[in-house]
């Protein structure tokens, strides 16, 4: 699934993509630099202690002289007072430009997703897109500040410790610093060990997102059919693998951290042992033994558990990478240089020679040529998967056709402006989707400048009125998630009251009444009789009773256009598409 969407994304070289994110950065650049800068004191004040101790050393435990330096002590507290200060500081600056940094980019990620065309929607699954779009910025931009502000202090702690250590005896500083060397140079490799195991963790974590989802939404299925084992199973062979894959990360990077602690430890014991020597010989005196085996101390400690932070910082700028993909992705339907405004809809919608299909080899409209008046109403009906909503879906953008084209007053669609051209357009689906919100919210959709009348009158038109009033709380009843305190027609009138604000003059019903019955169906249908007026209307039904007034009724089988006419016209031709599917209908509801 990543590599899928990767394609979808112009490749960038690896730095570039750090670069693409510092315009997120620089609005608080100063802030994150200051941060930075203080972690600066906080990593250099750890050699105060260990460069302190060769006088005490030397003076009261070597001399025995009374006149130790008192300040010793004092100046201790005071540094380690300091370094407090600056640490606060430090985490509480790093904090707010993560969580400012972590916020932008997820407006920018999910303003992204609202500009994606239909059909992305179709390619990946609910729980890969939450995925992608947000939780890859918490692990990239918290994981990411936390571990710079870490790795910051602790540079600058070790340089200003190796100066300690080149202070006190050069020839041991040798020894100490190559260790060093040796135990970081496998953290080159971290990066190309993990990168694979991420992104199969992102694809079965998204998996994992998905299968919640289904079972928030496909409840009742679920209970219905009884498939709580088979759902369970499914969920369970995903955080199997998701387990698998944390495993092999383990494998992968737990190795470092004790491998540091072997490292290390033989650092220790070399500069022991040399060291000793060397104060036996008189070449250092116990005093820079002691300052240099506490600073090697405090060089070594943080180094031996730097694996697992180098790792966390691996798997940021992974989650980077996966973001700038994301970011680049160009919209496969978006407005052309220089595109116009459609300010009205005066003549006539023309499909010219229109082909298009989902997948190249597998077509689903062939060679579609209709010319719509203006005001007029057309019926689109035919077998199931014969292509009438992809039709009528071109209109809008939803998706773009794969040649020919549609013109509106003889200007190509792909001409202009789309918020324009959907601006003209008012759908109203089979499966309307509703806001979590109140009914007021929802209606807004549609104009978000709509007056109280313009609410009232579409209420009305909607023959939704009488529902409303009889709420404690009226226009602003809550009705949940997706409309599910309301009942099958409730939602379907509230789509066509947010149809009736919106007023575009042209309207799409896309299997508007399919799904109710009889009863509810009736009062739909009055609805959307008058949401029809005076608009230039596309129907698709499958019950024919419902385009019989149509202008002209379009008959689309597998693809193409079978046959075209008004109702009167249609039930003639013998052994015709039309009278055959209006036959069957008929006999169904007599029988």
């Amino acid at each position: 699934m990543s590599e899928k969407l990767i394609s979808e994304s112009p490749k960038l070289p690896f730095w570039q993509h750090y670069r693409f994110m510092w315009k997120y950065i620089k609005p608080y650049a100063f802030r994150a630099a200051l941060s930075i800068l203080l972690c600066i004191p906080i990593g250099m004040l750890d050699s105060v202690v260990a460069l302190s101790l060769k006088p005490y050393m030397d003076v009261v435990l070597v001399d025995k002289t009374d006149q130790s330096p008192a300040y010793i002590p004092l100046l201790i507290v005071g540094f380690t007072v300091l370094q407090g200060i600056f640490n606060y500081s430090a985490q509480y600056l790093n904090s707010w430009v993560g969580g400012k940094i972590t916020t932008d980019v997820k407006r920018a990620l999910f303003n992204k997703l609202l500009t994606l065309e239909p059909g992305f929607y179709d390619r990946y699954n609910s729980g890969y897109v939450i995925q992608r779009f947000s939780s890859d910025v918490d692990a990239a931009c918290a994981g990411l500040i936390d571990n710079v502000r870490l790795f910051t202090s602790r540079i600058f702690s070790s340089l200003s410790l190796i100066g300690v250590l080149i202070y006190n005896s050069w020839q041991l500083s040798i020894i100490a610093v190559t260790i060093l060397i040796c135990a970081l140079l496998p953290l080159a490799h971290i990066r190309r060990m993990i990168k694979g195991i991420i992104y199969k963790s992102v694809q079965k974590g998204s998996t994992v997102l998905t299968n919640y989802n289904e079972a928030y939404h496909g409840n009742k299925t679920i209970a219905s059919y009884n498939l709580q084992s088979l759902i369970y199973h499914k969920y369970d062979s995903v955080v199997s693998d998701l387990f698998k894959l944390s495993i092999k990360m383990v494998q992968r990077t737990a190795w470092l951290t004790p491998m540091l602690h072997i490292v290390a430890s033989v650092g220790i014991g070399a500069v022991i042992g040399y060291g000793s020597y060397l104060i036996v010989n008189g070449t250092i005196t116990s005093g820079n033994f002691v300052s240099f085996i506490t600073a090697l101390l405090l060089l070594y400690n943080p180094i031996k558990n730097i694996g697992k932070n180098f790792s966390s910082v691996q798997v940021s700028f992974l989650a980077i990478e996966r973001i700038v993909e994301i970011l680049n992705i160009k919209p496969a339907i978006a407005d052309k240089k220089g595109a116009k405004e459609l300010a009205r809809v005066a003549h006539e919608i023309c499909f010219e020679n229109v082909n298009f299909s989902y997948n190249p080899d597998v077509p689903v409209l062939k060679d579609i040529n209709l010319k719509i008046k203006t005001g007029t109403t057309v019926a689109f009906v035919g077998n199931s998967g014969g292509g009438k909503s992809t039709l009528v879906s071109l209109l809008p953008r939803f998706y773009d056709v794969c040649s020919g084209k549609i013109t509106i007053d003889g200007e190509d669609i792909r001409n202009l402006k789309l918020k324009s051209l959907r601006d003209k357009i008012a759908v109203v689906f089979q499966d309307n989707f509703l806001f979590d919100g109140s009914i007021r919210d929802n209606i807004l959709m549609g104009n978000p400048d709509a007056s109280e009348d313009e609410i009232n009158k579409a209420l009305e038109m909607a023959y939704l009125k009488d529902f409303v009033d009889e709420q404690d709380n009226g226009l602003d009843t809550d009705i949940g998630e997706r409309g599910n305190l309301l009942s099958g027609g409730q939602k379907q009138r509230l789509a066509i009251a947010r149809a009736f604000v919106k007023n575009a003059p042209i309207v799409i019903l896309d299997e508007a009444t399919s799904a109710l019955d009889n009863k509810s169906e009736a009062v739909v249908q009055k609805a959307i009789d008058n949401l029809m007026r005076d608009r230039t209307v596309f129907v698709i039904a499958h019950r024919l009773s419902t385009v019989k007034n149509a202008d002209e009724i379009i008959v689309i089988n597998n693809g193409q256009i079978a046959e075209r006419g008004s109702h009167e016209e249609l039930i003639k031709i013998k052994d015709g598409a039309y009278q055959t599917l209006y036959n069957a209908q008929f006999k169904n509801k007599t029988a």
